[in-house]
């Protein structure tokens, strides 16, 4: 599985499906997502996010923040609220269409593109704030784990990172299929049986690796926090600080 893979399937859930895909809720499948509380959904998730930041004494600038994964806009809205400039990246057109559709910040979101490995079209030291959110589970591992490193690489000294990504398969049927089941008969079981309009490759990002990738790159994870999973996954999402000149 690689990049091609990944965007032919969030191509098709962008063009058929695009907010149950961003938030995958059984009752709200065929268009059952209204457009404000899919936005407000958002704005929940970002205003508690920052507000553990400033508990854990990570204050970065509210400049620019990058939206990595940003899909349909549902987070990119909620951080313009509170950042000068937001950039949401994603790898499906259909995805950034919507997006565009749902930017309620006056312009000030810029959605691009994003179909590379990397984050080459971003300088070192370029955002305040990196924020990611069950995206990265998407992902083979070791495309995860260079989009980690380019966070680092993208991120400002004193600035701030958020990462939310299933740390592993809970002990319960579901998780035990994802766990053991092949990939080919589980993308059949979400296409046939679940009626996916295209199938969501799951991948966990254990906390200590995550750690040990960043860890290279001078950041560390000041804390790490369960959040919402269903009965098929741990979902940790993690805070992390990128050291300033006045830490060294």
């Amino acid at each position: 599985m690689g990049l091609d893979e990944v965007r032919a399937d969030w191509t098709r859930l962008g063009a058929v499906e695009p907010l149950w895909a961003v938030c995958v809720d059984p009752a709200k499948r065929g268009g059952g997502w209204d457009d404000d509380e899919f936005l407000a959904s958002g704005s929940a998730e970002i205003d508690a996010a920052l507000r553990h930041l400033d508990e854990l004494g990570l204050r970065p600038g509210r400049e620019r923040a990058l939206d990595f994964g940003c899909g349909a806009g549902r987070l990119s809205n909620a951080l313009a609220a509170c950042f000068e400039r937001v950039v949401g990246v994603d790898i499906a057109e259909p995805m950034l269409a919507e997006a565009r559709r749902l930017d309620r910040s006056g312009g000030r979101i810029d959605f691009r593109l994003n179909d590379r490995p990397d984050l080459a079209a971003f300088g070192d030291d370029s955002f305040d704030l990196v924020y990611t959110d069950l995206v990265l589970q998407h992902l083979p591992p070791e495309l995860a784990e260079g989009y980690l490193r380019e966070f680092a690489r993208v991120l400002r000294p004193g600035g701030a990172m958020v990462v939310g990504v299933p740390d592993r398969e809970r002990p319960t049927f579901k998780g035990l299929a994802f766990r053991f089941a092949p990939w080919p008969l589980i993308r059949v079981a979400q296409r046939r049986l679940l009626g996916y309009p295209a199938p969501m490759r799951m991948h966990p990002l254990p906390r200590a690796r995550l750690a040990a990738v960043l860890a290279k790159s001078g950041a560390r994870v000041a804390d790490s926090v369960e959040y919402w999973g269903g009965d098929h996954w741990l979902h940790l999402r993690h805070y992390v600080r990128m050291p300033s000149a006045e830490d060294a």
